[in-house]
């Protein structure tokens, strides 16, 4: 396969040798993410992996598939290209958590303009450090170059989970009731939701992204790029160890779109918006764009990654089992009954 070459494709702009080169160069950062049950290396037609379902009695896959979005914009400009990957597996993995479901594998695509293979290598470093972190293996991928529909230094990056749960313990609306407590899980940022607005607001493709800012912490471009938290592992651990009757991913579309996802007909979730511990890039933004509270909370997580309701008996062993996994979890709300609407905040 290494002698493969075409000079017709290649002077039409796609370079065949780049490509494995690439896959070469990425070998390294796969390894990383190889556990138990991967059968086959990449670099086949297909990525296989054989789940362990020992004590499962009916084993059910859920799969999730998500971008990064126009937040790898921020990483072009500043050719930064270690954490978006991050964030691709970030978006599926805290997906299919939501149903109560272990990711097992994952698969990425990048379709960039002209294929440069340390790029590509870096890209796929911060998608096995995903992967890494919510306990996944990368058994494959696609990279295709894409001249003359993307500019050469353009790049957009997916990817796809596959995740296994016991039917019988598929977390769903059935066992929610009043009286839940509603536990946040704080995020990092604005994770991977509302780039557009980001960059409309902080103009950034004319800004100093190096710039500094005091209430960040950090320089804008820090900010902007911090990667999305991925919370499978402490959420696995607060399932086994609390009842945990609902989990909400809060990504694009705010509290308002997300939280009433995981709430049956006739229950509302109550949160007291004074308790939620707003991060300053949230403040920084709106201030800057003069956009309106609810637009804010309605496109952002202002501070809330995930939210979990758990029974009322068991939300101190959940934030402590959270806290004990690195999160710093906190009460922001309770269910409460209604028949008008699902989310009051």
């Amino acid at each position: 396969m290494e002698k493969s070459h075409s000079a017709s494709y290649a002077a039409a702009g796609v370079n065949i040798e780049a490509g494995y080169e690439g896959v070469r160069l990425m070998k390294k950062h796969v390894q990383r993410t190889m556990i138990p049950g991967v059968v086959s290396d990449i670099g086949g037609f297909g990525g296989l992996f054989a789940p362990d379902v020992s004590g499962m009695k009916e084993p059910v896959l859920v799969m999730g598939t998500d971008g990064v979005g126009t937040k790898q914009r921020i990483a072009q400009i500043l050719d930064k290209h270690d954490t978006v990957g991050i964030d691709c597996v970030a978006m599926c993995v805290n997906d299919i958590i939501c149903c109560g479901a272990k990711p097992i594998s994952f698969l990425d695509y990048i379709a960039i303009g002209k294929n440069e293979p340390e790029k590509v290598a870096t890209l796929v470093s911060g998608v096995a450090e995903g992967c890494v972190q919510s306990g996944c293996a990368l058994i494959g991928g696609e990279t295709a170059e894409h001249p003359g529909t993307m500019s050469a230094d353009d790049y957009d990056l997916a990817g796809f989970a596959v995740g296994i749960v016991d039917k019988s313990k598929i977390i769903d609306q059935n066992s929610m009731k009043a009286g839940d407590v509603i536990i946040a899980l704080p995020s990092s940022g604005c994770h991977s939701n509302g780039y557009s607005l980001v960059r409309k607001v902080f103009d950034v493709e004319n800004a100093n992204l190096n710039e500094y800012y005091d209430e960040l912490g950090c320089t804008l471009g820090e900010a902007l790029l911090t990667p999305t938290v991925i919370y499978v592992k402490p959420v696995l651990a607060t399932i086994e160890a609390a009842e945990v009757h609902g989990i909400t991913h809060i990504t694009g579309g705010g509290f308002y779109e997300n939280v009433p996802r995981c709430i049956p007909d006739g229950l509302c979730a109550k949160i007291d918006k004074s308790s939620i511990k707003v991060l300053p890039i949230f403040k920084l933004l709106q201030q800057k764009g003069n956009i309106p509270e609810r637009d804010m909370y309605n496109t952002y997580n202002m501070g809330v990654g995930m939210a979990l309701i758990v029974s009322k008996e068991t939300a101190d062993k959940a934030i402590a089992t959270l806290k004990d996994n690195g999160i710093d979890a906190y009460v922001i709300g309770e269910m409460v009954a209604n028949n008008d609407t699902k989310v009051i905040l």
